[in-house]
């Protein structure tokens, strides 16, 4: 069954969270966007050896649970393992989380959220 118009309509930016050379990288490809103040929001979070857990669980909560202009939200392997039950825990259509691979990090299949899903769709 197709989702009503109203759920994705408004859902117009890509949200990253990743280390510094994957969120530079997608920022020049123009898809930065910071909200109109008073209470302006990064669609990006750069995540480094300092960031806490906690950050990061933050960003992506903000990112699938309050923005509603957010329609993929593309975050780094290596981070998203950092907070794998939260990531595994999200079900919902919009937006989509996509785990991307980072220049020191190699994707792996095998921890990846959506193809858990996928095995667990045919039976694997």
């Amino acid at each position: 069954m197709a989702l009503p118009q109203s759920a994705y309509k408004d859902r117009q930016f890509i949200a990253v969270i990743g280390d510094e050379d994957s969120v530079t990288g997608i920022l020049l490809a123009g898809v930065g966007h910071i909200t109109d103040p008073p209470d302006s929001q990064k669609n990006y979070l750069v995540v480094d050896n300092k960031t806490e857990n906690t950050t990061i669980e933050g960003a992506f909560n903000s990112y699938t649970k309050e923005r509603k202009d957010i329609a993929i939200v593309l975050i780094n392997q290596h981070i998203a393992d950092k907070i794998r039950a939260t990531v595994d825990g999200y079900g919902e259509a919009f937006p989509s989380v996509l785990e991307i691979p980072s220049k020191d990090h190699p994707y792996d299949p095998e921890k990846d959220s959506v193809m858990k899903r996928v095995r667990k769709i045919f039976g694997e």
